[in-house]
Order: structure tokens, then C-alpha cells, then sequence
């Protein structure tokens, strides 16, 4: 993995989403999500009220690694190995526990893999599933990775799941305080 590590704005948020690790761009341009998957993302963030710089200002980031992985030579980004996942997971329990969010969204796969068992897409997206990490109990609605190179979030059924995903995210007492700050 190569740094610099990219973290999201500071700020006390309910609200914790969660990647898997940024792209080749995020470190240049100091923030996650800021390319592709970004503009993707956020366009769904939108649709249920909070456009990019309110979410940003309003919901704290973070990401299952925080240095960009590397090139797949197959095409697209590696994912990463499970040590690597192993050596960022003090910073994202940390961030966790300072946080105490009520509401957690992990984004793609590898992120939602981190708060639960996950075989298939299908079965834990446009689903509320109340988990305990870290001794906490918290509500993750997990979302599909919004990267242009997934068709999932495209196609039936991936398209109505995330549709279910954002009107559970919309709903939540997190978001709904969030649009009110």
C-alpha cells in the first residue's frame, strides 16, 4: 500500500460510513471518495437530502484501509490483503469507539464483510441490521460500492436494493438529524 493516508473532515457525526480504501486519486486530492465511486455516491447521498460539502461537513468517514492498494494487474484497484486490513483495524475501532455512531453505513463488499457475514449482495443490502461491535450496538445499512466499473447497483435486483438501502438510510433518526444541522 502506498500512502499518504486519506481520512475524511474531522467532525462529531451519529453517522459513520465506512470504504473499503481509496483509489489512486484520493491521495493527491486529500480526501476519500473524491473521483468516480465518489460522484456516484454522492449522487445517491443527494437524492435523500444532503448534498456532497453537507455530507462531508456532516458525516464522519472513514475506511476499512487508508492507503491506496495498489493497481489489480487484472484491471482496477487491489483489494486488500487481510493483513493489511489487519494492521488499519486499530483506526477504525478507534474512530468506532470515539464516535459512537448510531447509524453505519459500510460501503461494498470488503466493508461490509468487516460488521457482517456477508455471502452475496443481495442478502444484506436494502436490509436495517442491528449489530454489535465492539460491545456497542449500532444500526448498519450497508450500500453497494458505487465504482463505475460495478454493474450491481445498475441491474434488478441491485438497483431496488439500493433504493430500499437509501429509503432505510433516509428514515434513520442519524440522517434525519443530520439534514436538520
Amino acid at each position: 500500500m502506498t500512502g499518504p493516508p486519506v481520512l475524511g473532515e474531522p467532525t462529531s457525526s451519529s453517522i459513520l460510513l465506512v470504504g473499503q480504501a481509496p483509489g489512486d486519486k484520493e491521495p493527491v486530492l486529500a480526501r476519500p471518495f473524491a473521483w468516480t465511486a465518489g460522484k456516484t455516491l454522492f449522487k445517491w447521498f443527494e437524492s435523500i437530502g444532503l448534498d456532497e460539502a453537507r455530507f462531508r461537513q456532516g458525516v464522519y468517514m472513514a475506511a476499512v484501509c487508508r492507503c491506496f492498494p495498489g493497481k489489480n494487474p487484472k484491471g482496477g484497484d487491489r483489494v486488500p490483503s487481510p493483513g493489511e486490513i489487519a494492521t488499519c483495524a486499530a483506526w477504525l475501532e478507534q474512530e468506532f469507539s470515539l464516535l459512537g455512531p448510531s447509524l453505519l453505513i459500510p460501503v461494498g463488499k470488503l466493508a461490509i464483510s468487516r460488521f457482517l457475514p456477508v455471502g452475496r449482495l443481495v442478502d444484506v443490502i436494502g436490509r436495517q441490521h442491528r449489530i454489535e461491535y465492539l460491545g456497542a450496538s449500532v444500526d448498519a445499512i450497508p450500500l453497494p460500492h458505487p465504482s463505475g466499473a460495478s454493474t450491481w447497483h445498475r441491474m434488478h435486483p441491485g438497483k431496488s436494493l439500493l433504493q430500499a438501502a437509501l429509503g432505510l438510510i433516509a428514515e434513520h433518526p442519524a440522517w434525519r438529524e443530520c439534514l436538520a444541522d
